[in-house]
């Protein structure tokens, strides 16, 4: 009787330590096979093509498999000559959502702001700062300026953001200007989309900048950099995949640190044209692993 309690005991560990076993070892490759389900699209990599025919082109772009789009502002405005409603309308039917846009912040803000609220926006984005700003002064009154087109996106029921480039990441008067936007704007109104390319081209590394400001970071431009681009090559953007950055490590940790939206953004095209990289790039995303 005693060897067969203790055979049972035994074996009914075992079990239980197998159950456990595969559960962790579950766990660990459903880690291991996260997949990003939503990517979107920032319609300015197809810049060329999309103010000649914006309704055709939005439709492949459907058919390649995107599911989010990021617009931007065109002579045609944010919604490519529909208005608001229509964009959205047209959306739907492509099964497709518009998620963020960017736009000139300095005119008819609050009109834009009210219309992208109307529609279930999630943000509005500043795309750049350009030349101007000369000082880091310039960088802190910029930053002042996102505070307020905060309130006004907020009262509008979406987010407002800024999309960095490389200029940011390069020291101004003993600073970097990036930590003086991050420092200066109010967590609670202003978040960042981090263009990862940028980021790599201006020798910093986008991990760190996840890990020291978590939860600020909730968008990011997938852009890949072409292998062996010199340090001061700016004009290297490639198809995803063929270039020199590591996403699955990137993404992986801008992911634990908060990062929600992925857009896939293109801004130079080799031996290809805008539509057919954007496919690729499609191609890429579907199959990607973090």
């Amino acid at each position: 009787m005693y060897n067969r309690r203790s055979f049972l005991k035994a074996t009914g560990t075992l079990a239980s330590g197998l159950l456990v076993s595969r559960s962790v070892f579950s766990m660990e490759d459903a880690e291991a096979r996260a997949s990003i389900k939503k990517f979107g699209l920032q319609l300015y990599s197809l810049r060329s093509d999309l103010p000649k025919d914006p309704k055709g082109v939005l439709k492949q772009v459907a058919g390649f498999g995107y599911k989010q789009i990021e617009s931007y502002e065109g002579k045609d405005g944010m919604f490519w000559g529909m208005t608001n409603k229509e964009f959205k309308k047209y959306m739907d039917e492509l099964g497709m959502t518009i998620v963020s846009s960017h736009c000139n912040i300095n005119k008819d803000f609050e009109t834009k702001a009210a219309q992208a609220g109307e529609i279930g926006m999630k943000y509005l984005i500043c795309p750049s700062l350009g030349g101007a700003n000369k000082s880091i002064d310039d960088f802190k009154k910029a930053a002042e300026k996102f505070n307020a087109c905060g309130e006004i996106c907020k009262k509008n029921g979406l987010r407002f953001a800024y999309h960095n480039h490389g200029y940011s990441f390069t020291e101004m008067e003993g600073q970097l200007p990036h930590e003086v936007l991050m420092q200066n704007t109010n967590a609670d109104l202003v978040d960042f989309e981090m263009d990862i390319y940028w980021v790599v081209t201006a020798g910093a590394d986008p991990i760190a900048w996840f890990n020291k400001y978590p939860g600020r970071w909730k968008l990011c431009h997938v852009k890949d950099r072409k292998k062996g681009a010199d340090a001061k090559e700016h004009d290297a953007s490639v198809d995803l995949g063929t270039g020199s950055i590591d996403f699955k490590k990137i993404l992986k940790a801008g992911s634990a640190k908060g990062l929600e939206y992925y857009i896939v953004e293109q801004e130079r095209y080799d031996n290809s044209t805008p539509l057919k990289s954007v496919e690729v790039d499609a191609k890429y995303m579907k199959k990607f692993k973090m």
